[in-house]
C-alpha cells in the first residue's frame, strides 16, 4: 500500500527534492496535499504534476491545519519557514500521521508542545517519538541514524558539524562588514537564502543544538559543535564507554529527505557514496564564538528556555530579512538577535500554540523596529 503524503512548502528546496524522490518511487508514495507560499510557475508545475492532490497557495496557519486534517495523510513533510505550520504539525501528530520535519522554527520555538505531541503520537502508534517526528536536517538525520538501536542512557555527547560557511577564515571586522552577495556564497551546500545566511553566521548551528536538546532529550551542555569544512561527517555521538559513532554522506539533502520518507527502509541509491580515498583528509575545529557571536547568542538562548528560543527564531527571521533587503551589514544580525532575546526572554513560559504565536509576533515587531547602529548600516 502506498503512503499518502502531504507536503507543506512544496516549491522550496526541500519540498522540490522530496517531490523528485516521490516521482522516482511511484509504487511507494501518493501525494494527496500540497501547500505553496505563493502563486508561481513552480506552484503551477507542482499542481499540474499532481492533479489529484489538494493544492493550497498562500495559506495561513489555520488553512494549513485544515489541509492536513482533510487530506488524511500517512506522512506530512513540513518544509515551510517560520511558525506558520506549527498548528498543522501538532494536528498531524495527533491525527496519527508521521511528520518529517525540515523546519527548525517549529521545534526550536514550539519546544515542549511539539515534543509532547510526538510522545503522544508514539504512544498511540506503539512506536518512538523519532519515528513519529522524523528530522530532515542533515545533522539531525545523522544523529538519528547514529542513535538507531542504541540505549539513550549510554549517550555521553552529541556532536553537530558545521561547514563554517563562506566566512570561516575571515577576520571579525571583515565578517561584520559583509554584504548579502558575500554571505550567500556558501562553499558546500546549495540552499535557500535564509538558511544560507544562517549558515554564514553559524546561527543555524545554535538552532540545531537547541533542536538536538529537544529531539534527543539531552542537556544543552552535552551538545557539541565541530567546524568541518569538508561536510562529509554530518554528526557524531560519543557514548559512555568512550566510543564514538559518526555518520558520513555526500553533501546532498536527498539523503536525509529520503531517509525520513522511507523509514524504516532505506531508499535505493539516492546519493553517491563517499569515496574516502579520493576525499583525503577530514578536518575538525572548535567554532570561534568571538568571530561568530550569533552562535554564542543562540546557545545561550537554548540554555535560557522556551521564551528565549522563541524570541531568537523570530528575531533571526527579521534580522536576515533586513540584511537581505540591503538595510544593514552582516554584523547587525547578532545585534538584533541579542537585543530581542534580552527584551523578551523573561516572563511566563508559553503553554499553548496561541501563546507561542503571540510571543513570535511580539518578537518580530520588536526586531523590526530596532534601530540599526550607524556603523552597521549598509
Amino acid at each position: 500500500m502506498r503512503q499518502r503524503v502531504a507536503i507543506l512548502g512544496a516549491t522550496g528546496s526541500i519540498g522540490s527534492q522530496a517531490l523528485d524522490i516521490i516521482a522516482q518511487n511511484p509504487e511507494r508514495f501518493e501525494v494527496v496535499a500540497l501547500a505553496c507560499g505563493r502563486r508561481s510557475d513552480a506552484a503551477d508545475a507542482v499542481a499540474a504534476a499532481h492533479p489529484a492532490a489538494t493544492l493550497l497557495v498562500g495559506g495561513d496557519s489555520s488553512e494549513l491545519e485544515r489541509l492536513v486534517l482533510s487530506s488524511a495523510p500517512d506522512l506530512v513533510l513540513v518544509a515551510t519557514t517560520g511558525l506558520v505550520a506549527l498548528p498543522a504539525t501538532i494536528a498531524a501528530l495527533d491525527s496519527g500521521a508521521a511528520v518529517a520535519i525540515a523546519n527548525k522554527e517549529t521545534i526550536v520555538a514550539g519546544g515542549e508542545l511539539v515534543m509532547a505531541g510526538a510522545r503522544r503520537a508514539a504512544q498511540a502508534a506503539k512506536s518512538t517519538p523519532l519515528e513519529r517526528l522524523r528530522p530532515v536536517d542533515s545533522e539531525h538525520s545523522a544523529l538519528w541514524q547514529c542513535l538507531n538501536g542504541e540505549d539513550p542512557a549510554g549517550v555521553e555527547r552529541l556532536w553537530l558539524t558545521a561547514s563554517g560557511g563562506p566566512f570561516r577564515t575571515w577576520e571579525a571586522e571583515r565578517i561584520s562588514a559583509a554584504l548579502p552577495a558575500e554571505a550567500l556564497k556558501h562553499p558546500t551546500w546549495s540552499m535557500g537564502a535564509k538558511i544560507t545566511i544562517d549558515s554564514a553566521s553559524l546561527v543555524n548551528k545554535g538552532l540545531e543544538a537547541i533542536e538536538a536538546q529537544r529531539l534527543y532529550g539531552v542537556p544543552m551542555e552535552r551538545v557539541g559543535i565541530l567546524v568541518h569544512p569538508e561536510s562529509v561527517v554530518h554528526a557524531l555521538v560519543t557514548f559512555s564507554d568512550g566510543s564514538t559513532i559518526a555518520q558520513l554522506a555526500s553533501a546532498d539533502m536527498r539523503g536525509p529527505i529520503g531517509y525520513a520518507l522511507g523509514y524504516p527502509q532505506r531508499m535505493e541509491r539516492l546519493i553517491p557514496p563517499v569515496d574516502l580515498a579520493a576525499r583525503g583528509a577530514l578536518t575538525f575545529d572548535a567554532p570561534d564564538l568571538a568571530r561568530f557571536p550569533g552562535l554564542a547568542i543562540a546557545l545561550a538562548a537554548g540554555r535560557s528556555g522556551v521564551r528565549a528560543t522563541s524570541a531568537l527564531i523570530a528575531a533571526d527571521d527579521v534580522a536576515v530579512s533586513r540584511f537581505l533587503a540591503g538595510e544593514c551589514r552582516f554584523g547587525a544580525i547578532p545585534v538584533i538577535l541579542e537585543a530581542t532575546v534580552a527584551a523578551l526572554e523573561g516572563g511566563a513560559t508559553p503553554t499553548s500554540v496561541e501563546a507561542l504565536l503571540e510571543l513570535d509576533a511580539e518578537a518580530r515587531a520588536y526586531a523590526t523596529a530596532l534601530p540599526i547602529p550607524e556603523v552597521l548600516r549598509a
